[in-house]
């Protein structure tokens, strides 16, 4: 019997021939990322448990990223960044992204990709459970707590339980108004919250490998809310361009075999996909944009790993050129890379950051996850009464952009767009 991708992956990590979904294995990681939220806990757990003069595994491969609550006036969150900062001093650690300086980036989920850190066929934990996203390059990348990560700190290990594969294989040219957040919500409406527990989310078919590497990370990224443990992508040449782009590193890439096992496996018509909300307070809850257009909007917020990606705002600023919105509509850049790339990327013959502007957007944030995990009361975007936004973000719990009396609408970067020109849902109309 073959492996899957994610199987080949773990095997090499683990230094065996082959593994079976359920075998509990010790496998070797590439990389570690924590940033501000989980950070200094994780710091916590490796000192207890290692020592305080103890030393990480590899000051390369611990990579540390402050991105969630930076620019704010609340102390605790500034006294995380310190503790991260006199952490690195103290590791000598090669890799801190330090909000203040010239190497700030931003959110971890796309500095990540960015900086060189994500190459196929490796294994990446991160502290946060968004990093699946990094599936979309190749490689097994999961969210992971802060006693594994403490763990990973000082040894390099983890021991882990191979998880059982589902394929979704997407087939087709998609609607000019339809993206990859429309297809990542439709397939979590279809298994629900907890269709893919502990499992390996693969995709596949022409329709993904017509999508760009970005588009690819946001597929990846919300796997963990239909409960995978990993979303994944076999690398490319599309793949191989961007990761060469980044580093010099050498890696592997994986594919699975004809004959691999799956728990299951979806097939999909990219022409029969349709643009897509989840409606609170669930990932799941999703329903065609055409059957809740009475839905009134009060915000429009256009951010954070899964869509504030420069590919993100392309699509957004294709539907608000030469438009005017009607809600107070929020621009968040995930990284300083994106942030920049909003005065050199044009639609219309207008910078994105114009189009924005002229439409009367907010005042363009600094990058950072800002809103999308609520924050300190003066976190630029939050939701703090009652307020009704659509949200590239990826989750829509209670309280989750802030007040627990607010309420957040999953969506596409067309669709958030379209809808902060109108008040209501609304799909781009191409």
């Amino acid at each position: 019997m073959g492996m899957t991708i994610t199987e080949k992956i773990l095997a090499k990590a683990a230094g065996k021939e082959e593994v079976l979904p359920g075998d509990n294995i010790w496998v070797n990681a590439n990389v570690l990322m924590t940033h501000d939220v989980c950070g200094p806990g994780t710091i916590g757990v490796f000192k207890r448990e290692f020592g305080e003069d103890a030393k990480v595994w590899d000051k390369d491969s611990v990579i540390i990223i402050p991105d969630h609550y930076i620019f704010t006036e609340d102390e605790k969150c500034h006294r995380n960044v310190d503790a991260l900062s006199v952490f690195v001093k103290e590791q000598g650690l090669t890799y801190f992204y330090e909000p203040g300086t010239d190497t700030y980036s931003g959110v971890c989920h796309v500095t990540l990709p960015e900086k060189g850190h994500c190459r196929p066929g490796e294994v990446l934990f991160g502290t946060d459970s968004h990093t699946c996203t990094h599936g979309a390059l190749g490689e097994f990348s999961t969210g992971i707590g802060n006693t594994d990560a403490g763990f990973v700190m000082g040894t390099g290990k983890l021991l882990i339980k191979v998880p059982e594969s589902i394929k979704f294989i997407i087939d087709g040219k998609l609607s000019a108004n339809v993206s990859a957040k429309d297809i990542i919500l439709k397939i979590i409406g279809d298994v629900g919250v907890d269709g893919a527990t502990y499992c390996a989310m693969e995709f596949a078919g022409s329709t993904i490998d017509a999508l760009s590497i970005e588009e690819r990370m946001t597929i990846c990224n919300m796997a963990i809310e239909a409960g995978g443990k990993s979303g994944i992508i076999a690398a490319d040449a599309k793949t191989i361009d961007y990761v060469q782009s980044k580093t010099d590193k050498p890696f592997e890439c994986f594919e699975s075999d004809g004959d691999a096992k799956y728990r299951a496996v979806y097939n999909y018509r990219a022409e029969d996909l349709k643009p897509v909300v989840a409606m609170p307070y669930s990932p799941d809850n999703v329903k065609p944009v055409s059957e809740v257009t009475d839905s009134k909007i009060d915000r429009s917020y256009i951010g954070s790993c899964t869509g504030g990606k420069i590919v993100d705002f392309i699509m957004a600023a294709k539907v608000l050129s030469g438009n005017k919105v009607k809600v107070p509509t929020f621009i968040v850049p995930a990284t300083v890379e994106v942030e920049t790339a909003l005065v050199t990327e044009m639609v219309d013959g207008k910078t994105l950051r114009a189009i924005f502007e002229d439409a009367g957007c907010e005042p363009i944030a600094p990058p950072s996850c800002a809103a999308c995990l609520g924050g300190p009361l003066d976190t630029f975007g939050r939701c703090n009464t009652t307020e009704i936004c659509i949200s590239t973000t990826n989750r829509n719990f209670p309280g989750r952009m802030g007040s627990k009396d607010s309420q957040t609408i999953l969506a596409s970067p067309l669709t958030a767009a379209a809808s902060a020109l109108t008040g209501y849902i609304t799909a781009y109309e191409c």
